[in-house]
């Protein structure tokens, strides 16, 4: 899983778990959701966002939302689903109440060069204005794209993220791929999905 990046430098992870007291008069199944989504939820309304304050304050709206509604939760169809659409909604709702523009061009290149690796510092360097190609893309691939290049999760990560299937996380990928080399003539060879 990618690195979250805070304002502080802190791991949040720690910080805003369910804690033990809770979690014993918490619904199970809500503090097992929350425990597997709560990091990339922050890592995502961070790079959203721009500030881990703010991330951590939308996730935290998000979960005290889930928490209020999870019988009604658990009876959607797919409850990744309805839980990755609601954060969607309040980030959107963050940024339209603050004024906030889309961040993902400054943390994302931020993140990148923090990781660090000499192949990620050539792709950024190379790339010039690949992230604000991908902060252009359509919704649920603008998603898949953040989710597996910036934050790098696996596609079997992002599909139970985003309660989609893997094979539509490869979809999206792939489509995205297409539509980032016809904008920023991006060269590249379908298949390898992995590298943008």
């Amino acid at each position: 899983m990618g690195e979250f990046m805070t304002d502080a430098e802190h791991d949040p992870s720690g910080e805003q778990a369910v804690s033990n007291e809770l979690a014993g008069v918490l619904p199970v199944e809500f503090v097992a959701f929350h425990s597997q989504n709560h990091v990339a939820y922050l890592e995502y309304a961070h790079l959203e966002l721009g500030s881990s304050e703010a991330a951590e304050a939308v996730v935290d709206d998000v979960f005290t939302f889930l928490l209020e509604v999870w019988p009604d939760a658990l009876q959607e169809a797919n409850l990744n689903a309805f839980a990755w659409a609601q954060l969607r909604e309040h980030v959107e709702r963050y940024r339209a109440r603050q004024v906030v523009p889309v961040a993902l061009v400054d943390t994302a290149r931020y993140a990148a060069l923090r990781r660090g690796s000499r192949r990620r510092l050539k792709l950024v360097e190379s790339k010039t204005g690949v992230y604000e190609a991908i902060a252009e893309l359509p919704d649920r691939h603008y998603d898949v794209v953040l989710l597996t290049f910036v934050i790098e999760l696996e596609t079997a990560q992002v599909a139970q993220l985003m309660g989609i299937a893997p094979a539509t996380v490869r979809s999206h990928i792939h489509t995205a791929r297409r539509m980032l080399a016809d904008k920023i003539r991006l060269d590249w060879t379908p298949g390898e999905e992995k590298d943008l």
